[in-house]
């Protein structure tokens, strides 16, 4: 596919940093990929491996993310883009030494959670345990940077705390809603294609915060779920599998008590979800997933990127060149970010329903501007969405500033 607007080249950081903590060794990071009105926005990660690179390449992203979800003509909306920041800890979440770890990192990083960094659960740590740490750590909350921005702050957050009380079929609505645009991203695809809903085979990678919820609102729109990937291996099943079987059996780390398994389903190898017999693949799991050479496995059409980054650069292009549309991160899982702006900031209520119709809503139409864009210029998705966001930056910086 030829590239008539390749993208440019990125600028640094407005900050970065490396945490060691004194007791173990262990590092974390922290970069803060740009400010808007002073504030950034950003989640905090926990996994074995994690480094500076990652995490810079994260808050990039979120940059992106926020600059996505700003329409320059809705004078309706309260919500306004926050910059682009990302945390991370390279350690084993599952680690005894985790938790602790957490604190002691947010103990070290509290200057910039107070003043400029709102964050949240990311890969390895849920929201619960984020904001047990951060009490712990000092903090008033993850986000509380963004509080001078509030009109109405008790409301606010008498608003959010309502929203994550909130449960649909035994899922917080805070996991579903991230799910909920992950699946819209799928269904706007199709119905551009033409491809019906129902029977349209989907394989994920992860079954955790992002993953299950994907699985279940395809499962509900008819779609039919043939490969799940955990820790433990693939489960797969040609006719479709039980999603709400599997939901009920994942333990807190998205692991699936194979007790829970039909005599129909089979227990594959871990990279079996890559080569399912699937119209569309979900990597809701790590990053770095699909790489040059294992997307040689992949014979779907669609590559629906629910977790971070996980298709290298080198992989997506021979993707690319055999067909296969890969829909970018900065769009796809963008959803969870935005709902607790657009709750917090009072676009919406704490309803499940207003909730998942605002997040299909804005989630559709980002898809189709995208794609469109994609379509128009002769570029691949992800550089349409960069070159949307681009577009969107200066306007942003220049209504509401850097620092102010």
């Amino acid at each position: 596919m030829p590239v008539t607007n390749p993208p440019q080249p990125l600028s640094a950081p407005l900050l970065s940093l490396t945490w060691t903590d004194h007791v173990t060794g262990r590092q974390g990071y922290l970069v803060i990929d740009r400010l808007v009105r002073g504030v950034s926005s950003g989640g905090l990660r926990m996994r074995q491996g994690c480094t500076l690179e990652e995490v810079t390449g994260l808050a990039r992203g979120m940059t992106m993310k926020e600059a996505l979800h700003f329409d320059a003509d809705d004078d309706r909306a309260r919500y306004i883009p926050l910059g682009g920041a990302k945390g991370g800890i390279d350690c084993d979440p599952r680690d005894p030494d985790a938790y602790a770890v957490l604190v002691r990192y947010l103990r070290a990083v509290r200057p910039y959670v107070e003043s400029v960094w709102t964050t949240g659960e990311d890969l390895g740590l849920t929201q619960d345990l984020v904001d047990r740490a951060a009490v712990e750590a000092g903090l008033v909350s993850s986000i509380q940077a963004v509080y001078p921005l509030l009109g109405d702050e008790p409301a606010a957050r008498r608003r959010l705390a309502d929203a994550f009380a909130v449960t649909v079929d035994g899922i917080g609505l805070d996991e579903l809603v991230g799910g909920c645009g992950v699946a819209e991203s799928v269904l706007a695809a199709l119905d551009l294609a033409g491809v019906a809903h129902r029977g349209a085979r989907v394989s994920l990678q992860g079954l955790g915060t992002m993953g299950g919820a994907t699985a279940r609102f395809l499962a509900r729109a008819g779609l039919a779920v043939v490969a799940v990937a955990d820790i433990k291996g693939t489960i797969a099943n040609p006719a479709g599998l039980d999603v709400e079987a599997l939901l009920a059996a994942r333990d807190a780390y998205g692991t699936v008590d194979r007790c829970a398994l039909r005599e129909a389903d089979r227990e594959l190898a871990a990279d079996a979800w890559l080569a399912a017999d699937a119209d569309i693949l979900v990597p809701a799991a790590v990053s770095y997933a699909i790489d040059a050479a294992n997307q040689s496995q992949v014979s779907a059409r669609w590559i629906v990127e629910a977790a971070n980054m996980p298709v290298l650069p080198d992989a997506e292009l021979l993707l690319a060149e055999r067909g296969v549309t890969v829909l970018p991160d900065v769009v796809v899982n963008s959803a969870t970010n935005a709902w607790w702006w657009w709750t917090l900031f009072g676009d919406i209520g704490p309803d499940a329903e207003e909730a998942f119709a605002h997040t299909r809503r804005s989630m559709r139409a980002l898809v189709e501007l995208m794609l469109a864009r994609a379509e128009a210029d002769g570029s691949t998705p992800r550089e349409a969405a960069h070159a949307l966001a681009a577009d969107r930056l200066p306007v942003i910086a220049e209504r509401f500033g850097r620092y102010r």
